[in-house]
């Protein structure tokens, strides 16, 4: 597998897109004034704790209070709690918490109230961004993320990723990261230190802890309310956590943003700061790698897959629910079982790709197709669970019930993508909405291929005018028309005429 990134710097906001061997996978936007990112550190001021939820209101400097539940304070809070009054009150001459004194860690069952008053100043973690209503979701657990691992302050424990599966590498990378981690803060060992040498975990840990020096420093001076330290930008967080060998190019139309990428893998993996390339063209980025055309189909209500499949995704305030529908998807060799069995694996995967590419969150409801057979339903849970294996979101994925719904739950951080994919209708000055009219090509190549593998014979096709025009036009001396590739590629004589009486969008097949 090949992942590529293409960035399009915009005046008001970045837009990130994540393709895997050419398919759109994942979406972020990210406002250039966005200050509540997953991660950012701030020095909040308890507003007010609420013994019935056991969970305090936190003013972190967003229009909503932040909500910081007790069971998020984390066992060392104590000790955060009291660092941060001694940075503040100036006690404190080094970051260092080699000599500073743990205070006893939290109990599990405790209430927030022995914990927090009004007006306490605590260092906090955005968990979870604004979404719609509610202000951010707060922990004073304080982790710092990097390349190969993640470094925690006031705790000693040294624990290391369940996907490492080798116990040599575990043991090896457990007793280097205890010989090079400073004295006083635990470390979480990722997934990709698997087989690094000790200099470059020793060069990630470093930076680690020159970002817990800065908060420390920070602190000294910080108002309530004010980010003390700021998560990476959505680019190269992408990058930290998804960088591989796997990665093919990272294409951007920004040359500061070029440049900010090409400092970050100067510094996490130098080998690959060449693969950053700028993009000049005068064509759009996103055009460029065909990613416009694939937003345009993957957010809308309908979502098409191969040979007429395509699901049906609907949005409420408690939960999402996708239908999955065969459309005409039907192999007279095989029967019913054997046909919905097919069209399930199929929808599986795109379900598990809508998922990632919306950033869905919370409880979502799946409608397969229904099956019989106990194996078949066991086959789509584990592929379910197979094509949702990559995502880096916690989810859980429940079997198939009797009438074919699957249950899926997935975390929630950020706030869901959404992406208005309908038109103004050029037919009615711009009082109606259409689908996007850069998928119809796409929809009458569909019906083609349909048609060829059910009817034999010469197909002939009616559109608007416009569209007609579109298809049966040649671009240059040697390039033939999109109605003459179609010939070639199903083998039969295709003939396009334009009909004033269908709309911009409609299509017929004449008998």
């Amino acid at each position: 597998m090949k992942y590529d990134l293409i960035i399009d710097s915009r005046p008001s906001e970045v837009v990130i897109a994540l393709l895997r061997n050419g398919l759109l996978i994942e979406l972020h936007k990210e406002k250039h004034d966005n200050n509540f990112s997953v991660g950012d550190i701030y020095l909040g001021k308890v507003r007010k704790t609420v013994p019935g939820l056991n969970a305090s209101f936190v003013n972190v400097g967003y229009e909503k209070d932040g909500f910081l539940h007790y069971l998020d304070l984390g066992p060392q809070f104590n000790s955060f709690k009291n660092f941060t009054r001694k940075a503040i009150d100036k006690k404190l001459n080094t970051s260092s918490l080699k000599n500073f004194k743990k205070e006893k860690n939290l109990e599990k069952e405790g209430k927030i109230n022995d914990a927090l008053k009004g007006g306490d100043l605590i260092l906090t973690q955005i968990s979870k961004e604004p979404i719609s209503t509610k202000g951010p979701r707060l922990t004073t657990e304080i982790s710092l993320a990097g390349r190969y691992m993640v470094l925690l302050p006031f705790s000693d424990r040294v624990s290391i990723s369940q996907k490492i599966a080798d116990p040599e590498e575990k043991a090896r990378l457990k007793k280097l990261i205890r010989s090079i981690k400073p004295h006083g803060f635990g470390v979480i060992i990722r997934t990709v230190a698997t087989g690094k040498k000790v200099a470059e975990l020793d060069r990630d840990l470093k930076n680690l802890y020159k970002k817990w020096q800065i908060i420390s420093k920070k602190l000294k001076d910080a108002e309530p309310n004010t980010k003390v330290l700021g998560e990476l930008n959505r680019s190269a967080a992408i990058l930290r956590d998804l960088l591989s060998a796997k990665f093919n190019s990272i294409h951007v139309n920004s040359p500061e943003v070029q440049e900010e990428l090409k400092e970050y893998l100067a510094r996490i993996s130098p080998d690959q700061e060449k693969i950053v390339k700028l993009h000049k063209k005068d064509t759009p980025i996103f055009q460029e790698f065909n990613v416009t055309k694939q937003i345009k189909g993957a957010f809308g209500k309908n979502v098409t897959m191969k040979k007429g499949t395509y699901l049906v995704i609907e949005h409420t305030e408690a939960l999402h629910v996708i239908d999955v529908n065969s459309g005409k998807k039907v192999d007279s060799k095989k029967d019913q079982e054997a046909n919905a069995l097919a069209v399930n694996l199929e929808a599986a995967e795109e379900v598990a790709r809508q998922l990632r590419l919306r950033d869905m969150g919370g409880i979502i409801v799946v409608d397969f197709i229904d099956m019989k057979q106990e194996k078949n339903r066991k086959l789509l849970t584990e592929k379910m669970k197979e094509a949702m294996s990559t995502d880096k979101a916690k989810h859980h994925v429940l079997p198939p019930t009797r009438f074919g719904l699957v249950q899926i739950t997935r975390q929630r951080v950020r706030p869901e993508m959404n992406i208005d994919t309908q038109e103004n209708c050029p037919m009615c000055s711009g009082n109606g909405k259409i689908d996007s009219s850069l998928l119809l090509i796409d929809q009458i190549e569909t019906k083609l291929h349909n048609l060829t593998e059910t009817r034999k014979g010469n197909i002939h096709i009616s559109t608007h005018p416009f569209v007609a025009s579109y298809i049966n036009k040649k671009e240059g001396w040697f390039s033939s028309s999109i109605s003459k590739q179609w010939a070639n590629k199903f083998g039969r004589k295709i003939s396009i005429t334009g009909d004033e009486r269908l709309h911009l969008l409609q299509y017929t097949v004449v008998k």
